[in-house]
């Protein structure tokens, strides 16, 4: 049985970009809820440093983040039109049959 693959990844824009970012993380998330192997997408931005987002994903595995990573609308949105606005990226990655999707 595999496990599900649960994603926190952590965006911290530079602050003149910042509301950039947050116009164009919407649509990479709705983007990436229509892949076959994602569960849940989530974005939350912080009330007191508006300049850092967290995502939370879920997918139905490893393999499955990993065709998200190599997916067209990540490559156009997430790559060229998010990564270059941020300050900083941590992405870190767990693996667990309680990952709730």
């Amino acid at each position: 049985m595999s496990s599900n693959y649960l994603v926190v990844a952590t965006y911290t824009a530079k602050p003149d970009t910042a509301d950039r970012v947050a116009e164009l993380l919407p649509t990479l998330a709705a983007a990436s809820r229509q892949e076959p192997g994602n569960l849940s997408y989530e974005i939350a931005r912080d009330l007191e440093r508006p300049h850092v987002f967290t995502i939370v994903e879920v997918y139905e595995g490893r393999d499955a983040f990993t065709a998200h990573r190599e997916s067209a609308h990540f490559a156009s949105i997430g790559k060229m039109q998010i990564i270059p606005l941020l300050e900083s990226r941590v992405v870190v990655g767990y693996e667990g049959d309680g990952v709730i999707g």
